[in-house]
């Protein structure tokens, strides 16, 4: 069994915890999930054992694991730990000079964020598509920081649902509410990257810790139909 088909095993069984597929609470057995998913045991109790270490699933038993229920709590905690991290990220690119590679891509980000608010309100597949910018924004910081273990770090927080910059929470009752949080993202956004052109150092940490708080409150909007949180239904 080959690396590549280890990790698919694994980002097929991630994806569908997060789309609620495989239920909070729900026991995982063994021999049910590989006959479901077509493939042999030891690859998926390789896959069941990492997807335990980034905390989505709790074990019970000797053999068994069952999908975890995350409280509000914990995705609130994780949501801090993010600002703490990427602002420690950001600091470190701006106290050392950002590249001009970096000052480039980061304005490309802008951009297509600009874009996507210059229509007053989100067309079809515009939350897709500030998502990946998002995600693609905070990426570049992070990695142009060079800090191995923040990294690490933030790439294991990032698996509790809703933490990561790629992961949006949308609402459509609440599409005019979300439309007016994100532009105030996206122009904390522009202000980041001043801060990170003019070597702002403190400045920028401050910006990334109250960046987070969007993510709060788009969580909040949507608490309702978020099914991994527990009683959020």
């Amino acid at each position: 069994m080959n690396e590549t088909t280890q990790q698919a095993i694994v980002q097929t069984l991630r994806e569908r915890i997060l789309s609620g597929e495989l239920s909070p609470g729900q026991r995982l057995v063994e021999a049910q999930l590989a006959q479901w998913l077509g493939v042999s045991r030891t690859p998926l109790r390789y896959a069941l054992s990492v997807l335990s270490s980034e905390g989505l699933l709790d074990r019970s038993g000797s053999r068994g694991y069952v999908v975890r229920r995350f409280s509000v709590r914990d995705v609130l905690d994780a949501i801090d730990v993010r600002g703490v991290l990427e602002g420690l990220a950001a600091r470190s690119v701006a106290e050392n000079g950002m590249s001009p590679a970096l000052a480039a891509a980061l304005d490309d980000c802008l951009r297509e964020g600009d874009e996507i608010f210059a229509q007053k309100h989100l067309q079809p597949g515009d939350d897709v598509r500030y998502a990946q910018m998002n995600g693609r924004f905070h990426a570049l910081i992070v990695e142009a920081a060079q800090n191995h273990a923040a990294a690490a770090a933030l790439s294991l927080n990032d698996k509790v649902p809703f933490v990561s910059p790629f992961t949006i929470a949308f609402d459509e009752s609440a599409r005019e509410r979300q439309f007016m949080m994100l532009l105030y993202a996206h122009r904390q956004h522009h202000a980041i990257v001043d801060a990170l052109k003019k070597g702002e150092g403190a400045r920028v940490d401050a910006l990334m810790k109250e960046h987070t708080h969007i993510s709060k409150e788009s969580l909040n909007l949507s608490l309702p139909s978020l099914h991994l949180i527990a009683g959020a239904a």
